[in-house]
């Protein structure tokens, strides 16, 4: 129902040139650029491209301890000003490709029955490693996030 992102990697173009109506023999692939290095990384490029054929070469990103994955996200815990939990990261949003547009938090319910979702601007949220412990804090109420517009997942699937 939900797709997690988590890695990306893209195809290098082979291309061919036609002279004089003989066909030349195909281009070398072209050479793997360098790992670009954590937060860096979002410098060598804009996104991953929507549709079957990738924008550039193939790139590798090195992945740094202050770097978080998707799969770290989800789960994490969201509290308010009072350090009350409030909510949980349940999915993140990538727009068009490009970058983190939304974060997806489940609120209400207990044990997964009655929860809903609500996507959260990430600029409004604040992560944070509190003891080995990553948290998410936001300025707002339980009572605000259950009552946000919801996230309808099978609407998404249309």
């Amino acid at each position: 129902m939900k797709n997690k992102v988590f890695a990306l990697a893209a195809v290098a173009a082979l291309t061919s040139s036609v002279a004089f109506a003989q066909t030349a023999a195909p281009a070398a692939p072209a050479a793997t650029a360098p790992a670009a290095a954590g937060a860096d990384a979002m410098m060598s490029g804009p996104g991953f491209t929507m549709g079957t054929k990738p924008a550039g070469p193939l790139k590798f990103v090195n992945v740094q301890k202050t770097d978080l994955t998707a799969d770290q996200l989800e789960g994490m815990n969201i509290y308010n000003a009072q350090n009350e939990e409030i909510g949980e990261i349940e999915d993140v949003v990538i727009g068009d490709g490009k970058a983190v547009i939304g974060i997806v938090a489940s609120v209400g319910g207990f044990l997964g029955i009655n929860e809903s979702y609500v996507v959260l601007d990430p600029t409004s949220v604040a992560i944070n490693n509190d003891n080995g412990t990553w948290k998410a804090h936001v300025d707002t109420t339980k009572e605000a996030l259950q009552n946000a517009p919801k996230l309808d997942y099978d609407k998404l699937d249309d």
